[in-house]
């Protein structure tokens, strides 16, 4: 019979058990912990984001800036911490914003917010599906009380309804304050469909999650209707700045996007962008946010076009970014300092995070787009050389 592993239901996260955890694994497979043993921080704060602790998983943090936004809260020079372990990633964005430096800045909005839960309700017949979500409509009111009853912060903005045979699949939308909300929701929708239940008789069963939130993966509905916050990042780069910067045109750029945006059709990708998914990550984890998020905020569109005056306008549009300043993860002592070194730790500061959070997607997109380009006079390739040089572990 496997032993298990050591516990203790008064308080697990004192010294003593994570040592006898630390001791229980050497004995069980034979290696030897050094470094996830050290760590600086009052085990105490990790009760509520791990179970079972028995050290700290080390990461590199690189810093890539300065980082000019011009947003409606974040405003001016940041520099963004970055935890990863894939050489030229830094260096990568660090490059892409001294273009939007030289450019002016990027301009980022936070278009609309939304966080759901997503219950479905059975019915025996479709007719008593479709007056459910009459009924529904007729009482948001209530509903929104019911929800609002359970939380200081969230707000149930609205409810989508989407019947399909005789079940009414529906989305619980609310705005989350500072954090990213998913509990939050579960909480409030909870209390609500229990009250459905007791009060409306035709109602055979429910399911909390009925999968229209597409949690923690990409969707069509997401990439509309929006998850978290929906977040747009614009620029206009000056010829001059990309010929000089990066060695390329408005036109090989926008010819670029092109083509991303045709195989991202042929293959049907969630995006026609080059890798979101690198710079979020790297800041998700810097900043202690739920990493399984990217798989919703990985999720984007890029649009651009030459002006007339010859310049490149860039487009970049999240739908569904979740990012908190507030619970979570965000108060652990190392992501905390992370947060802080932006201005965005705490009460007030998500929509500034999120904002900077575009703007380094933008920051990785003109960089990666303009390397990966092959220059026919040298027969060199910026991707492939900064890989060589920077990226493999000798």
């Amino acid at each position: 019979m496997s032993a298990k592993i050591p516990r203790s239901s008064d308080n697990d996260y004192t010294d003593a058990m994570i040592e006898e955890r630390q001791r229980f694994l050497e004995g069980k497979s034979g290696a030897q912990l050094k470094h996830t043993k050290h760590f600086s921080f009052d085990p105490a704060s990790m009760e509520g984001n791990c179970e079972h602790l028995f050290g700290v998983a080390q990461l590199p943090i690189g810093v890539a800036g300065p980082l000019v936004v011009n947003g409606e809260h974040a405003q001016g020079e940041f520099y963004v911490p970055m935890a990863t372990i894939e050489g030229t990633l830094v260096a990568s964005y660090n490059r892409g914003m001294r273009v939007i430096r030289e450019a002016g800045g990027v301009t980022t909005t936070v278009v609309s917010e939304a966080m759901q839960r997503a219950p479905v309700f059975m019915f025996k017949n479709a007719r008593d599906g479709r007056d459910f979500a009459q009924w529904l409509r007729d009482n948001f009111e209530l509903l929104k009380a019911k929800a609002e009853s359970t939380t200081s912060v969230g707000k149930l903005l609205e409810i989508e309804i989407y019947p399909n045979h005789n079940m009414v699949f529906t989305r619980f939308d609310y705005s989350t304050g500072d954090a990213a909300g998913q509990n939050m929701t579960g909480k409030a929708t909870f209390v609500v469909c229990e009250w459905i239940r007791a009060n409306y008789p035709k109602l055979r069963t429910y399911g909390l999650s009925g999968g229209l939130d597409t949690e923690k993966k990409t969707s069509f509905v997401n990439s509309l209707k929006g998850r978290g916050r929906k977040v747009t990042a614009e620029i206009t780069l000056p010829k001059t700045v990309l010929e000089n910067v990066l060695r390329t045109t408005p036109e090989q750029l926008r010819n670029s996007h092109g083509i991303n945006t045709l195989a991202a059709y042929m293959s049907g990708a969630s995006n026609n962008a080059a890798h979101p998914a690198n710079g979020l990550a790297a800041l998700f984890m810097a900043t202690g946010q739920d990493m399984a998020n990217i798989g919703e905020a990985n999720q984007c569109s890029v649009y651009s076009y030459v002006t007339k005056a010859g310049d490149l306008y860039y487009s970049i549009t999240l739908p569904a970014l979740i990012m908190a300043t507030f619970g979570g993860g965000t108060g652990l002592a190392t992501q905390r300092e992370c947060l802080e070194l932006m201005g965005c730790y705490g009460k007030g500061k998500a929509y500034k995070l999120l904002e900077i959070a575009a703007g380094l997607v933008v920051a990785g997109e003109l960089s990666l787009v303009s390397a990966t380009r092959t220059d026919k006079e040298t027969g060199t390739n910026e991707w492939v050389d900064a890989h060589e040089k920077l990226g493999r572990n000798r």
